[in-house]
């Protein structure tokens, strides 16, 4: 008898995209044909549970005892870090009845560490009680030496429409990343970048340092420059910008980071660091007098931040079920208040449900409080800023010191594909698509005080819309979506992500 357990579809959720998509479309779906080296697996019907379903109605409270445990296909990766995410070990005594559960969990929690394409898990009976489990997985291909080509802009809807897909801003240079260095799940990335900025920096995460399989660390640091600073929003919510030929922003960082995982899904994080950054007089003495809260146009301050994040989902990377909560504390600045200095309170909700014939929906929550009230620009982003927004409201930022935002999202998987490799590999041998549609609603609010206040602040925001997501290698995924808000603006967004 064998059970045979494969992750469902995984994909990355990135940044949304707006007009003029039929060129975007078109580029985007030949990068995904050639990012073509990682891959996914669906979840197949379990033969076993059918089989064991016998056994339990028998007696549902029989125990069956892990004999062994066997692994293969792990070239790299040592070991004990599979073993450290299985719901059991040698010798451990399962009730019958929940075999098939501790099996599955298993295998969601190893395929979560995100490094394997493949993970299956295969009990077999040795005797009426003793069963002996194989673990196969397909490792990834970890190392990344890629060349770089990025934009400067928040999305590329600000980059298309509001500068005509201007080449000149954007950056280029290398980038190197190896995801299982020494074969503990750590990684280290480079980043060597120039052009419209400059951007020289890295970053290296062990989660896993001691023999207690609990405890881990990271480093980073990095140097900056920047042609262009977003230096206030307008009354519009549109952001101003500020250039010179030169380098107008400097910035410096470093931060060390402590880690700590007891069980499965619960992960505490203490972070300290140093961060230190300039900017042309001019920004802070006549187009800003608040971009720092102060006179001067540099600061340096200490950066403490304490991260409590619970993750219980079939796939961390596109999840279907379960659910994801987080509480980010962040201490900005040596003192209380004046200057950049900031206690900040950010809290994140999300609750993935499967339903019936293929329907699934998310609901997402999350607020950011900064404390005190009276803010630096710097310190005074909220929607608008990376994933903080409301779908149909990409195109404008909307600074705050307490904000919230829900999200909604109802969609059914509509088509599965695939797409075989025409040479061979031992990476995978097809390309997988499942398109999902969609519609969703979010509402939004964001507070600030009135000698700042906007068009869009001190009011509630409300979007919607409906697309289609296409989900397809590990880390690569495109969303179409047609948005509308309460301006009475609609349009096509498209929102692309890979992580090459």
């Amino acid at each position: 008898m064998n059970v045979t357990l494969l992750p469902s579809t995984t994909s990355f959720m990135g940044h949304r995209k707006k007009r003029h998509v039929n060129k975007q479309v078109i580029l985007m779906f030949f990068l995904i044909l050639f990012f073509s080296i990682h891959g996914f697996a669906q979840t197949e019907p379990p033969g076993f549970y059918e089989q064991l379903k016998a056994h339990v109605a028998i007696d549902s409270n029989a125990k069956l005892q892990i004999a062994s445990i066997e692994i293969t296909g792990n070239k790299k990766t040592k070991r004990y870090i599979i073993e450290r995410e299985m719901r059991f070990k040698k010798g451990d005594t399962i009730i019958a009845a929940q075999i098939f559960k501790k099996l599955q969990l298993s295998q969601e929690l190893i395929y979560n560490t995100a490094l394997f394409t493949e993970v299956i898990l295969t009990p077999y009976f040795i005797t009426g009680t003793d069963i002996r489990v194989l673990v196969t997985v397909k490792e990834k291909w970890y190392i990344y030496p890629t060349p770089q080509f990025q934009l400067v802009d928040r999305n590329l809807n600000e980059w298309l429409n509001t500068f005509n897909a201007d080449l000149e801003r954007v950056t280029y240079g290398a980038k190197f990343v190896h995801y299982n260095l020494t074969g503990r799940r750590d990684q280290l990335k480079i980043y060597l970048l120039n052009g419209f900025a400059r951007n020289f920096s890295f970053v290296y995460n062990a989660p896993v340092s001691n023999r207690a399989l609990t405890e881990g660390f990271s480093v980073a640091a990095g140097f900056t420059q920047n042609r262009e600073i977003i230096y206030k929003t307008d009354a519009d919510n549109k952001p101003l910008r500020y250039s010179i030929d030169g380098f107008v922003r400097n910035q410096f960082y470093m931060n060390g980071t402590y880690i700590r995982r007891n069980g499965f899904y619960r992960t505490r994080q203490f972070g300290i660091g140093y961060q230190y950054m300039d900017v042309a007089d001019s920004v802070t003495s006549f187009y800003n007098l608040n971009y720092f809260n102060n006179n001067k146009s540099y600061a340096g301050f200490p950066v403490v931040t304490f991260r409590f994040q619970y993750i219980n989902t079939n796939n961390i990377n596109y999840p279907l079920k379960g659910k994801i909560h987080s509480l980010l504390f962040t201490k900005r600045g040596w003192g209380i208040d004046g200057g950049v200095n900031m206690l900040s309170v950010d809290g994140d909700y999300q609750k993935f449900w499967t339903h019936q014939k293929n329907w699934y929906s998310v609901f997402g929550g999350h607020f950011r409080i900064k404390l005190p009230f009276e803010q630096s620009f710097i310190n005074q982003q909220a929607l608008g800023y990376g994933q903080f927004y409301l779908r149909g409201l990409e195109n404008y930022v909307i600074d705050g010191v307490a904000s919230a935002l829900a999200q909604y999202t109802l969609k059914k998987k509509i088509w599965s594909f695939n797409i075989p490799i025409p040479f061979k590999n031992n990476i995978l041998d097809k390309i997988p698509f499942n398109i999902f549609a969609k519609t969703y609603g979010d509402l939004g609010y964001s507070h600030l005080k009135p000698a700042f206040d906007t068009r869009l602040n001190n009011r509630m925001l409300y979007s919607g819309g409906f697309g289609i997501d296409i989900l397809s290698l590990y880390d690569v995924n495109m969303s179409l979506e047609y948005s509308f808000n309460q301006l009475g603006e609609k349009g096509l967004f498209l929102r692309a992500k890979g992580g090459f």
